[in-house]
């Protein structure tokens, strides 16, 4: 018998967050998708404005290098997986393995939204 969307809402809505969580890591791993947001594109330049060397600065993609975890490694590894969307064990390896690339290919914006994020974490971060 199929669950209407509606009986799967109200049994979600009953779980704990723990239990949320290894849902979606579940069906991650059952249906090979990642509950990760797709990386945004970078934004179009302003209309009449300048598209020369500070625009095309912005634009570049850079790296997220996570040079040192400091003294709140939890709360690091938290926002590794919000960036990344890694699971525990994917982010705390990654921290441990520490300095590492946390993500690739970033517009400078999102770049600097994520670096922010890591340093209020206590990591020590380098965009490059």
């Amino acid at each position: 018998m199929a669950l209407s969307k509606e009986e799967i809402l109200d049994a979600i809505a009953e779980m704990s967050v723990i239990d949320i969580v290894d849902l979606i890591e579940a069906m991650e791993e059952k249906f090979g998708v990642s509950a990760a947001a797709p990386v945004a594109a970078a934004a179009p330049v302003a209309a009449g404005g300048d598209a020369g060397g500070e625009a095309e600065a912005d634009d570049a993609p850079v790296d997220i290098h996570l040079s040192e975890v400091g003294d709140k490694k939890v709360d690091v590894i938290k926002a590794v997986r919000a960036i990344t969307g890694l699971g525990l064990k994917d982010a705390k390896a990654m921290v441990d393995e520490a300095p590492s690339v946390i993500k690739e290919g970033v517009n400078k914006a999102e770049a600097d939204e994520h670096a922010k994020a890591l340093q209020d974490a206590g990591a020590t971060v380098e965009l490059k």
